[in-house]
């Protein structure tokens, strides 16, 4: 009897919420919302390039404009699909249009060839 006593006065020390979801309306809140980038036409060849080195089940690494921010995404290729111009990164399916930059060992990036020594 004095075990259930201890736990019932415990209770009322275990975080309340009062308003459910409120917390997670304030993040929202507070997150801020940026413009996507255009890319210049130099900048979308070199993508353009870049996307068409993706292949499935390599690790790459992707910046994505998505939901007003940019997010960097790394992980195993599961799809790319040049017809509906998109890329599946594990389960997360990003839209070329959508990409930044891509990286990963087997994307070779044609500027690097500018500044070899």
């Amino acid at each position: 009897m004095q075990n259930k006593k201890k736990v019932d006065r415990a209770k009322q020390f275990l975080p309340f919420e009062a308003l459910k979801g409120f917390r997670e309306a304030l993040r929202e809140k507070e997150k801020v919302i940026v413009p996507k980038i255009i890319l210049s036409k130099e900048e979308a060849e070199i993508l353009s390039n870049k996307i068409k080195q993706i292949k499935k089940n390599e690790i790459i690494t992707v910046i994505f404009y998505s939901e007003g921010s940019y997010i960097e995404l790394e992980g195993m290729v599961s799809k790319v699909d040049f017809n509906n111009k998109n890329v599946t990164i594990v389960k997360t399916e990003i839209l070329f249009s959508n990409l930044l930059d891509v990286r990963g060992n087997s994307i070779k990036d044609p500027e690097s060839d500018y500044f070899s020594i």
